[in-house]
């Protein structure tokens, strides 16, 4: 049993077909299956069921490959254990970020980033929260920024700031009047919401439900961006929630619309998030020095309920 043996399944397990596999690990394909049927024989086992259309793992394929996907990330160690001996911070590294932390968060980091550590080949990739827990577990992503809590115990986070949710209001609102809001004043009616599929949006019915505001999950309107609230806000069509990141950017009589709530505010917990057998903790460490030294002027909101983005789920 080899390592690369191991590898090679990871990558029938990924892509259920051998051409594709050998394709992406770079062998011919006759190689890929004779070392696969190797492994095979020599446990015994049947790894793959290669009857089915696409092909299928077994049943015990599917422990094997969870067991080879650990020994082949243990064995990457090794290099990482030389390169923190040696304090070379370098090499590729894969980061994802959830759709609604991108434009406002990366730009303030990324910069700083590079310029401290220009060996570090940082890969950033916009995910949904679903598809950077999947590509957190199957090694695609090395680390993701994203709200949390999100419950996995295969996940680990560590906490990068807390960021209150701001309501935006159409100019001659009744509650224009008033201060500051409490989560009983949102009438849900004439709320905007971000399209299905943005953990924001969740976090915002999860906010709503909580609150026994939210009966039918019927909404005015649901849109793409935060940009196209703000608009039809402004059109009169109804109000909406932003992080509180966002509102920074917006300028002159539009700032006037903006109301926060009262304390402990609504907000989402922003973490970095990554594998719980991650191997490159070096570079998540220098990664959330850097963000933690540029967030720290921009956002310091500690008395906060923190509102999950996960289905039915709250946190305090």
């Amino acid at each position: 049993m080899t390592i690369t043996q191991l590898q090679y399944v990871l990558a029938v397990a990924e892509h259920h077909n051998f051409t594709l596999a050998a394709e992406k690990s770079f062998v011919t394909q006759p190689t890929l299956s004779m070392q696969i049927q190797k492994l095979e024989e020599e446990l015994g086992v049947q790894v793959f069921d290669r009857t089915k259309k696409p092909i299928q793992l077994t049943e015990v394929g599917k422990k094997i490959v969870e067991q080879a996907r650990n020994i082949v990330n243990e064995s990457h160690r090794i290099k990482d254990i030389v390169d923190q001996q040696k304090g070379f911070v370098g090499g590729e590294f894969k980061l994802g970020i959830i759709p609604t932390i991108t434009p406002t968060l990366l730009p303030m980091f990324l910069k700083n980033f590079v310029n401290k550590y220009p060996k570090i080949n940082l890969k950033i990739e916009e995910q949904t929260t679903e598809t950077i827990i999947q590509n957190l577990h199957e090694g695609h992503l090395d680390a993701a920024i994203a709200a949390t809590p999100l419950g996995n115990d295969n996940i680990k986070e560590r906490v990068l700031y807390y960021e209150p949710f701001v309501a935006y209001l159409p100019q001659g609102h009744e509650l224009n009047k008033k201060e500051k809001l409490n989560i009983e004043d949102i009438n849900t009616d004439e709320l905007l919401l971000l399209e299905d599929g943005h953990c924001f949006r969740n976090s915002v019915i999860n906010l709503c439900k909580n609150k026994n505001k939210l009966k039918d999950e019927k909404f005015f309107l649901e849109t793409g961006s935060f940009e196209t609230m703000i608009k039809l806000t402004d059109e009169g069509l109804g109000m909406t929630l932003l992080p509180y990141l966002h509102t920074l950017d917006i300028k002159g009589e539009q700032r006037k619309q903006l109301r926060f709530f009262e304390e402990p505010s609504p907000a989402r917990e922003v973490s970095l998030i990554y594998h719980k057998s991650e191997l490159k903790l070096h570079i998540i460490d220098a990664l959330r020095d850097v963000i933690a030294s540029v967030i720290r002027g921009a956002i310091a909101f500690h008395n906060v309920q923190i509102i999950s983005p996960m289905p039915d789920k709250k946190a305090s």
